[in-house]
């Protein structure tokens, strides 16, 4: 079974309450009466401010009581202290908002897992010969440090078995091995020695087994690709989607304590009904 298919199979046994802060949006409208005709969630707006999202917002910072009332007027933090206060299962937003507004109302109103360091993203990638990856860093982190990469290599691998029920992690440079050096592969070197995920690897050794036969390096068969730097993570989906047809969902925010979706400004209504589901099956 797809992923997708495993998706939308475990968001109709789960029977999510979502919120959608941008219902104004007519992609989100549609989509959510979608969700709703097909049984897949069901989809929220926005409600009254609430005492429990107050409550909320002031255990998760320490805000006082004043500021927390302010911050609920802003749609995207009011949907997060729905989330943070039991009001919905999870929040999708993106369509009309910038990832760094939706990360700051997340990482306010529902805060980060335990464990976790750093928000950061992946794009599931379906290709069309039927191979299903995750690809991270690609939306949110623009230089990050070799903790940081750590953080989300370890991030992903808990998405890839949640969607994909394994994740073979590598950590990609343009380097395999000791072969090079440099600011970016040292990184990615240190990052390696802090996870034991493979690396640091060049792409097609990751995922050609002849190549990494050659080179020592792994089976080839990586299902889950961690880019060194946004540059990279945003330039490898986008040509993966023109040149070899793939078709990339999310981005997802991953990290956060509950579910949290932020979708790309110029998605379209399948692609928020697809990520709605994806982000459901994580929850």
């Amino acid at each position: 079974m797809s992923v997708l298919n495993s998706a939308y199979e475990q968001a109709r046994a789960k029977q999510a309450r979502v919120v959608f802060p941008e219902l104004e949006d007519a992609r989100v409208a549609e989509a959510t009466d979608r969700m709703r005709d097909e049984g897949l969630c069901q989809p929220v707006g926005l409600a009254d401010v609430s005492e429990a999202q107050v409550a909320a917002l002031i255990a998760a910072r320490g805000l006082k009581e004043p500021v927390a009332r302010r911050m609920l007027t802003k749609p995207l933090y009011r949907a997060a202290a729905m989330v943070a206060a039991g009001e919905a299962d999870a929040m999708v937003a993106g369509a009309d908002s910038p990832t760094r507004r939706v990360i700051e109302a997340a990482s306010i109103g529902i805060g980060l897992a335990d464990g976790v360091a750093l928000p950061s993203s992946f794009f599931l990638m379906v290709f069309p010969d039927g191979r299903e990856m995750v690809f991270a860093d690609c939306a949110v982190n623009v230089d990050p440090d070799a903790e940081a990469l750590a953080a989300i290599a370890r991030a992903s691998e808990a998405s890839a078995k949640a969607l994909l029920g394994s994740a073979r992690v590598a950590m990609l440079s343009f380097s395999t091995g000791t072969s090079g050096a440099g600011d970016s592969v040292d990184r990615v070197r240190a990052a390696v020695n802090e996870t034991g995920f493979l690396g640091p690897i060049q792409a097609d050794a990751a995922l050609n087994p002849r190549i990494a036969a050659a080179k020592g390096m792994g089976d080839g068969d990586a299902n889950v690709l961690i880019f060194p730097s946004l540059d990279a993570g945003n330039i490898g989906y986008k040509l993966a989607q023109e040149l070899a047809g793939a078709k990339a969902i999310g981005p997802f925010l991953q990290g956060f304590a509950r579910p949290v979706c932020d979708l790309s400004r110029g998605a379209t209504v399948d692609d928020i009904v697809d990520a709605t589901a994806v982000a459901i099956a994580m929850g």
